[in-house]
């Protein structure tokens, strides 16, 4: 054997202590296992005393097994080292089949190689660092729980409680470590963040400690999350009460490494740790576990006199059933095959080499995992080569140990019970806890920060900016020095202050170019995530790429970003103007429904109508000239025909409407002044080769770069004045053409300058202004609470009046006052409902016309090709139709006419002839002789035959 591992071997004995060995005379096969334990700690006296009952309590209950197993106990006095040498010898001198423990992470971890190369499985009850994988190392078997199943747990108690930021507090090793992905990872999924990491090595001093305890104290952050062993617990809990961060405002909570021993320390620990919160493996009571921890008590005092532990804990409960469980496997796998397979010796073999493979480690790795049995712990069972905790219990440290305030679990999370029915899901709200005694004894639950205690206030920047002072105004005293802040946002944000339920102290200091340098509004956030500022107060818009490092509160202005440009006035003095109140769309729209509708109407009433006949170019007149006249309501052709009657009615309506609108937007052309923007559109900016200007330092000019600007066509501008007198000169005499600015100042330079500029936009859409805070900052919602607050009760409007007036109607008469063209889209409906109700008609007139004259028309020309019957169809359609109630009206009238023509000239020949008779009778009564008057009665028959014939003609 070489020198140096002659060297390694000393070096093992060395440290190597006599075994306290239990070898039974009664098994009738020997199944060796070796323990490696700290038994100088409290874990290691504790798991000490469950391993022994667990062999008697096994081999009681099971007194047929063929197989004992026989103990191997060795002390590795808190050292890896030593640990891992014990391991060795225990594995090359005693051919141990497995190894129960060590019981640190750091000392699992180097054991498990060894494991790994022997083939030997290494049982460890207490080993929970995450960092331990069974992918790695598959001969480590965890009768434990990983340290990861319980950050969950700690998240939801977080996020119940709504804390924000939280601190985690543990100790410089592999376990302590080990946790600290995964919690973040825990805690990044409800969006709490971690300000800072308080790591305490194991060799640091009371006065080490204290001093990090003070850094923590000087922190706003009041919620701390411990995870350490006992020990370095013990040590820091006094600690914190001596700086006074056990009090009231304070919030501690504890790991399940610490929660699960916390009854078992010192009254005087427990004392400085009371209103701490914990979470730790629920263990179901039972009746074995009470008869258990009964027998255990006494055990354990018979062994350690001198320590006044009351209870085994979970470690010895996990420890105990560990022993179950490869009791079961050497029982399962027996003792046939119970040795190494160790390699030749040689000049180069180490003392690991020596150590060889068990033939047995597979088969009994296997059948340890495959364990399953009701323990004293609960149900065992083990997933990847470690134990599954279905349930972790909250406690809260009041009194002389742990009260429980609740449970949770994967499926329900928090509840109050923990087989209570719940029927909802994963549950994050402290209402399903039990009210806790918080730290101070207080029942108050922690906001989760306070200022610190030093004093300090809370450093708020603010910009400092020429020429806008509405907003921000940094006024600085010439003979006192004193800087005064004062504008619209820094109101708002004093106004949102006053709402909080508690005091918060700050001051603000001033940022800007006071010696030359350029600053940009990025720059002053950006101070913020450097913690150079606590938050920035001012006229700062919230933006995607300054989200990135801090958080905004609500808006509590307009957003947007739009272009302020000059207003021209626009009269129209063209001849044509009254063709624009309508488009060109409308107009041949309009045309055409007119046509069409009078082609409809004389449709109908060319068959039964008169007035709808006559020559071709007669009736095309009468069809224009029937469809316009209705423009004025002045159509004289009377229609006969209910359909064509329904027809007009609704496009009389129709053109009522348009006619409407025609004339009212004509006149607003005509008599409205008209305002109209310089410019419209801002790619119409692009498109000239315009200049335009924004606000210096603003985000402004990137997006004027985005927008494809030339960087030469931008100018930079710090005040409203220079906006005017910019805008005045124009884009061609050292001016800009527009003005590209955030709503809020173009709101502010409108009132000031209305008459002359108009607003033309949004170019873009932002959130408006936002106050800024550090990631994750307890202020921003209380913050953004108090802006609503305002909002609602209009005290914001308030705040604007003072700084702004009231310049609403100062805005209207700058807006832009124009008469838009009527176009297609506005009428649309309503020429449709014409265009249907005139095709309705036209189909049923048709199918009525073809219905009656089919029989007819079909015999006209059937010989005949089609064009030549369609010839002969269209002819016969423009005939009279002679049957119509029109035209029969018309002939009845005409008969009546001529009877009574007959009957008035029959009467008028009647009074003619009596006429004369009274004539005849006249001259004879006057003395005539009788001869004359028979002569004179026939003296004139040819004027009576006339008057006769008359009559006959008539």
């Amino acid at each position: 054997m070489e020198k140096p591992t002659k060297f390694i071997l000393c070096l093992c004995l060395c440290f190597f202590l006599p075994s306290v060995e239990n070898i039974s005379t009664k098994a009738t096969n020997a199944f060796h296992v070796g323990v490696v334990l700290d038994l100088g700690t409290l874990v290691g006296k504790t798991a000490r005393t469950s391993i022994s009952m667990a062999i008697e309590d096994f081999y009681a209950k099971h007194s047929n097994c063929t197989t004992r197993l026989v103990v191997h106990t060795l002390d590795s006095n808190n050292d890896v080292v030593r640990a891992s040498c014990i391991a060795l010898d225990l594995l090359k001198n005693r051919e141990v089949q497995t190894i129960i423990g060590p019981q640190k992470s750091s000392q699992a971890a180097f054991v498990s190689d060894l494991g790994n190369k022997s083939q030997v499985p290494i049982v460890t009850f207490s080993a929970t660092s995450p960092s331990l994988s069974s992918t790695r190392t598959p001969y480590l078997v965890r009768t434990t729980v990983n340290d990861s199943c319980q950050v969950n747990s700690i998240a939801s108690i977080i996020k119940a409680y709504g804390w924000r930021k939280v601190v985690p507090v543990y100790e410089d090793t592999d376990y302590g470590r080990g946790i600290m992905p995964y919690l973040m990872d825990a805690l990044q999924g409800i969006d709490t963040r971690i300000p800072y990491h308080s790591i305490i090595p194991l060799s640091a001093t009371n006065d080490e400690i204290m001093e990090e305890l003070r850094k923590l104290r000087r922190m706003q952050t009041r919620v701390f999350i411990v995870h350490m062993t006992s020990p370095m617990a013990s040590r820091l809990f006094p600690k914190a009460k001596v700086a006074g961060m056990m009090s009231e405002g304070y919030v501690w909570i504890m790991t399940d490494g610490l929660a699960n021993v916390v009854d078992s320390l010192d009254p005087s620990i427990i004392d400085s740790m009371q209103g701490a919160l914990g979470v730790k493996s629920y263990v179901p009571k039972s009746r074995e576990l009470h008869d258990f921890t009964i027998r255990w008590k006494r055990r354990f005092h018979k062994d350690n006199p001198s320590d006044q532990l009351t209870e085994p804990g979970i470690l010895g409960l996990w420890a105990y059933d560990a022993v179950w469980a490869v009791a079961m496997a050497a029982e399962k796998v027996g003792v046939a095959n119970a040795t190494f397979d160790k390699p030749q010796a040689g000049p180069n073999l180490t003392d690991l080499d020596a150590v060889g493979i068990s033939m047995n480690g597979p088969k009994l790795l296997k059948a340890i995992l495959e364990s399953r049995f009701r323990g004293i712990s609960g149900h065992f069972h083990l997933v990847d080569g470690q134990l599954q905790s279905s349930a972790f219990q909250i406690i809260n440290v009041v009194g002389r140990g742990g009260r429980e305030v609740g449970f949770w679990t994967p499926q329900y999370g928090l509840s109050k019970k923990l087989n209570q029915s719940i029927s909802k899901e994963c549950s994050t709200l402290m209402t399903d806890l039990c009210p806790v005694i918080w730290p101070g004894e207080s029942t108050e639950i922690p906001k989760g920060w306070e200022m610190p205690v030093s004093g300090t206030k809370l450093r708020i920047g603010v910009p400092v900016r020429d020429g806008i002072g509405e907003f921000v105004k940094v006024e600085r005293d010439a003979f006192t020095n004193m800087t005064t802040v004062s504008g619209y946002c820094i109101d708002v944000f004093e106004a949102a202050i006053q709402k909080l339920p508690y005091a918060m102290p700050y001051e603000y200091i001033p940022f800007g170019n006071s010696e030359g340098t350029a600053w940009t509004y990025n720059d002053l956030v950006y101070q913020v995530y450097l913690q150079k500022y606590d938050a920035v107060v001012g006229d700062v818009t919230i933006r995607f790429n300054r989200s990135l490092h801090v958080d905004f509160t609500l808006p509590y202005t307009e957003s947007g970003v739009s272009m302020i440009v000059p207003v021209k006035q626009n009269i129209d003095n063209s001849a044509w103007t009254f063709l624009k109140p309508l488009t060109t769309d409308l107009w041949l729209g309009s045309f055409f429904f007119f046509i069409y509708t009078g082609f409809v109407v004389w449709v109908i009433e060319h068959r039964n109508n008169k007035e709808f006949r006559g020559p071709l170019s007669q009736q095309i007149g009468t069809v224009f000239y029937f469809s316009f006249s209705t423009l004025v309501f002045a159509h004289g052709e009377k229609v006969e025909n209910n359909l064509s009657r329904l027809v007009i009615i609704i496009w009389v309506f129709v053109v009522l409407v348009l006619t409407s609108s025609y004339t009212a937007n004509l006149a607003s052309m005509l008599t409205v002044q008209q305002l109209q923007p310089a410019v419209t559109d801002v790619y119409e900016l692009l498109k000239n080769g315009d200049y335009v200007g924004y606000s210096r330092g603003s985000f402004i000019e990137d997006v004027l770069k985005q927008l494809n600007f030339d960087k030469s066509k931008i100018r930079a501008y710090d005040s409203p004045e220079e906006y005017a007198q910019a805008l005045l000169k124009g884009s061609k005499n050292g001016g800009v053409a527009a003005i590209v600015d955030e709503i809020p100042y173009i709101t502010e330079f409108l009132a000031k300058h209305c008459p002359d500029y108009t607003m033309v936009g949004p170019i873009i859409k932002t959130a408006g202004f936002g106050f800024a805070f550090p990631k994750g900052s307890p202020l921003v919602p209380d913050i953004s609470m108090g802006i609503l607050d305002l909002t609602k009760r209009d005290d914001i409007l308030e705040i604007g009046r003072k700084w702004f007036g009231d310049h609403n109607s100062c805005l209207n008469e700058g807006s832009t006052v124009s008469s838009n063209n009527l176009s297609l889209s506005h009428f649309w409906g309503l020429f449709l409902i014409t265009g249907v109700a005139s095709t309705c008609a036209l189909v049923i007139f048709l199918a009525t016309f073809f219905y009656k004259n089919w029989q007819e028309m079909r015999n006209i020309d059937h010989d005949k090709s089609i064009l030549q019957r369609l010839i002969s169809w269209l002819n016969y359609f423009n005939r009279k139709d002679e049957n119509s109630y029109t035209f029969r009206r018309e002939k009845t009238n005409d008969m009546n006419s001529d009877a009574s023509i007959y009957r008035r000239d029959e009467a008028n020949v009647e009074a003619s002839h009596n006429q004369l008779i009274i004539s005849s009778n006249s001259d004879a009564n006057s003395g005539r002789p009788e001869e004359e008057s028979s002569s004179a009665e026939h003296a004139n028959p040819s004027a009576e035959a006339e008057l006769i014939s008359t009559v006959s003609t008539n």
